[in-house]
């Protein structure tokens, strides 16, 4: 198979690392090689944290910069800080809403405008899907299923060797009990929207 290789970029508590542990899952589950490395930084703090998955045969999890054929952005800035990873074929999918950091929130810093973060992105790529991933997590019942809304977007974009149902099925056994009718929920909406979205 075609080797597929995927940054995952977050701020930290946005759930990249259970976004990451399920695409690894699901791949390991239908006997596709897959390769993950993290990069957790000061997660704590609300630094960035980010996941690179290579799909297929591969000797490094490293991810050197122009060779993602997808980035996934859970925070618009973040997004465009990885845009040295994407290529002009690369399939970007992000989040529109933003999580200011902390210089913007004590009034020292001002967040770039979404539709500039996005005019930037859809320059240098083959193909943005962008869209408000908290309002449908939220309309799936947990603001909390930021990342598999995401998850949804990147397996519609059909970039991976994974299907829908090999990714549901991770969430069902992956995620607690008590979240898996909203994640379910939140990985169709996010599905669903993405073709919607595609620019």
């Amino acid at each position: 198979m075609e080797t597929k290789r995927l940054i995952i970029v977050a701020v930290g508590g946005q759930g990249n690392l259970l976004a990451a542990k399920v695409l690894g899952e699901a791949a390991l589950s239908a006997g596709i090689p897959v390769h993950m490395s993290e990069i957790h930084g000061m997660a704590q703090r609300g630094g960035v944290v980010e996941s690179a998955l290579v799909f297929g045969e591969a000797r490094s999890t490293i991810i050197s910069d122009g060779e993602a054929d997808a980035v996934v952005g859970f925070e618009p800035l973040e997004t465009l800080r990885a845009l040295n990873r994407c290529n002009r074929k690369t399939t970007v999918i992000t989040n529109l809403a933003p999580l200011a950091p902390f210089t913007v929130a004590i009034g020292r810093g001002t967040y770039p405008d979404i539709a500039l973060i996005q005019e930037k992105i859809r320059a240098k790529v083959g193909r943005l899907v962008a869209l408000d991933a908290v309002a449908l997590a939220r309309s799936a019942g947990s603001v909390l299923a930021v990342n598999i809304v995401l998850l949804g977007a990147l397996i519609r974009a059909g970039i991976l060797p994974l299907t829908a149902e090999a990714v549901r099925d991770t969430i069902r056994h992956r995620t607690k009990a008590a979240f898996v009718e909203a994640n379910l929920k939140a990985f169709d909406l996010g599905f669903n929207h993405a073709a919607e979205k595609a620019v």
